[in-house]
C-alpha cells in the first residue's frame, strides 16, 4: 500500500471539495486552523490537544496554531508552528509521507504564523480563534463552508480507509489482550492497562475514553470508572477504539465468564446474531432511521425468546415502546476523525436538516445510508432499573403484566450488552472493517 500516493489523491479531492464550498459560498481563500492549546481554568496545566478536525481532514501533522491556507488552482501552503522551545520537546517535521503535498511554511511564534498567511481575498476561517481570524480580515466559522466540509467528510477516501483499517487492527489487538485479562480474573483497571499495553498507546491517544464494564457496570452507556478492587467479574462490556493518522476505530464486545449466569451468556449469542443480521442489511437506500426501528424488531424477538417479555408478540413490543427501556440508544453513528462524525442529520452539502423521527428523537444518524458512509452499527440490551421503573410502578404500570420482572432481577447484576462493528457502504452493500481482524 502506497500511503503517499492514496494521500494525494485524498488531498485532491479535498482541493476539488474545498473549492466547489467557496464556489457556492462566494468565498476566494479558505484558512484552517489546526487548533489553540488551552489551559484549564485558574490552571496552568494545559490539557489533552486534540486538532481541528476539518484540519485534520487536510492535514495530519499533529499539533496547535498550525495554519493551512487554500486557493482554488494553487498548491496548499502549510504554515507550521515550530516554536524553538527548552519547556516542552519540539519534534523536528522529517519527512512524513504526506509532506510533498504542501507547500510547507516554518514560523517560531504564532504571530509570524498569522503574518505568513499573506493576502487572503474574500477569506473564510475555520478554526478556534475566530478574533484573531477577524482581525486579519476573515470570515469566521461561516455555516455555509463548514457544513459543505462536514457534508464531504461523511464520504470516506481510499487513504481514509487506509488509516481507519489500521486503527481497526490497533483496536482488534487490543480488545483480545483485555479479553484475556477478564478471563484471568482482572480488575477494570487492569482491564485497561492491557488494552492500552496491546495497542501501544497512551490514554490520550485513544480517540475516545474507553468503557471497561464489569457485571452492573455494563449497564450505564457511558461508564468510565476503573476500578481497582473488583476481580474475577462474571461479565465485561468492552468498548474501545485506537487512532492512525487522526482517524478512529469504535469497537465494542461482551464477553461472559464461566462464572455468569448462563441465561446471559445465551442473551451475548443472541445479541452476536441479531449484530450480524443488522449488518447485512446494510447497502445504499436505506434510511437509517429505518434501519435503527429494524434493530428494535431484533431486541423484541430477543426479548420474546428469552422469556424476558411475555403476553405479547414482536409488533406490539415495539409500537408501545417495551423494547425501549432494554436498548435505549441509537443503532450507531458517522464515524471517521470524530468518533460522532460530522453530518448525520444532513441532507445535502448545503446543510438542511434531515428530519428526526419522531419515534426516536435521539439518534446521531438520521439521513440516507449512501456508497462511501462508513458508520457503526452497535445494537445493545441492557438492565436499567430507572428506564424500567415506569412500567414497574410508575406512569406505565399498566403494562407491567408484559415484563418478566423475577427474569429481570435475575439478570440486572450482569450489567448489559453491546455489539459493535464499523462498516464502509459500498455501491451494492457494504464492508465490515472490524471483522477483518477481530472476528469473534
Amino acid at each position: 500500500m502506497n500511503l503517499a500516493l492514496l494521500f494525494r489523491e485524498h488531498l485532491a479531492q479535498r482541493m476539488k471539495d474545498g473549492e466547489a464550498a467557496m464556489a457556492r459560498t462566494g468565498f476566494e481563500t479558505l484558512v484552517i486552523s489546526s487548533g489553540l492549546q488551552f489551559e484549564y481554568f485558574a490552571d496552568d496545566r494545559e490539557a489533552s490537544f486534540y486538532g481541528t478536525p476539518h484540519f485534520l481532514h487536510w492535514c495530519p501533522l499533529e499539533g496547535p496554531q498550525h495554519l493551512l491556507k487554500i486557493q482554488p488552482g494553487k498548491k496548499p501552503i502549510l504554515i507550521r508552528f515550530a516554536p524553538e522551545d527548552f519547556w516542552y520537546l519540539q519534534s523536528p517535521l522529517g519527512s512524513p509521507f504526506w509532506a510533498d503535498s504542501f507547500d510547507l511554511v516554518e514560523c517560531g511564534t504564532v504571530d509570524e504564523v498569522w503574518a505568513a498567511l499573506g493576502a487572503c481575498p474574500k477569506g473564510a476561517y475555520i478554526g478556534d480563534e475566530p478574533d484573531r481570524a477577524e482581525a486579519a480580515g476573515l470570515s469566521a466559522n461561516p455555516e455555509g463552508i463548514t457544513k459543505h466540509l462536514d457534508w464531504t467528510r461523511s464520504f470516506k477516501s481510499d487513504y481514509e480507509l487506509a488509516c481507519m483499517d489500521d486503527a481497526q487492527q490497533m483496536g482488534a489487538r487490543g480488545h483480545r489482550a483485555a479479553k484475556q485479562a477478564f478471563l484471568g480474573g482482572a480488575s477494570e483497571l487492569e482491564i485497561h492497562w492491557a488494552y492500552v499495553q496491546a495497542v501501544g498507546c497512551l490514554d490520550e491517544d485513544l480517540p475516545y475514553t474507553s468503557i471497561v464494564a464489569l457485571n452492573e457496570m455494563g449497564a450505564i452507556l457511558h461508564y468510565h470508572g476503573k476500578r481497582k478492587d473488583l476481580r474475577n467479574g462474571a461479565t465485561l462490556l468492552l468498548d474501545a477504539g485506537a487512532r492512525c493518522n487522526a482517524y478512529a476505530s469504535d469497537i465494542t464486545r461482551t464477553f461472559a465468564a464461566d462464572r455468569c449466569d448462563p441465561r446471559f451468556a445465551d442473551l451475548i449469542a443472541s445479541m452476536e446474531k441479531a449484530q450480524a443480521a443488522l449488518c447485512a442489511m446494510v447497502k445504499p437506500g436505506l434510511h437509517y432511521g429505518e434501519f435503527h426501528h429494524q434493530a428494535h424488531f431484533k431486541i423484541a424477538d430477543i426479548l420474546l425468546e428469552h422469556g424476558l417479555l411475555k403476553n405479547t408478540d414482536r409488533d406490539e413490543a415495539v409500537a408501545s415502546g417495551y423494547t425501549k427501556p432494554f436498548f435505549p440508544h441509537g443503532l450507531g453513528h458517522h464515524l471517521g476523525i470524530q468518533v460522532h462524525d460530522v453530518a448525520g442529520k444532513q441532507l445535502g452539502p448545503d446543510g438542511t436538516p434531515a428530519p428526526q423521527p419522531p419515534e426516536h428523537p435521539f439518534l446521531r444518524t438520521t439521513r440516507m445510508i449512501e456508497a462511501g458512509n462508513v458508520f457503526t452499527v452497535e445494537p445493545g440490551l441492557y438492565f436499567i432499573p430507572m428506564l424500567l421503573r415506569p412500567f414497574r410502578g410508575g406512569d406505565k404500570v399498566e403494562h407491567s403484566s408484559k415484563f418478566n420482572w423475577a427474569l429481570i432481577d435475575a439478570l440486572t447484576p450482569f450489567g448489559g450488552i453491546r455489539i459493535e462493528d464499523n462498516l464502509f457502504v459500498t455501491q451494492d452493500g457494504h464492508r465490515n472493517l472490524t471483522r477483518k481482524h477481530l472476528p469473534e
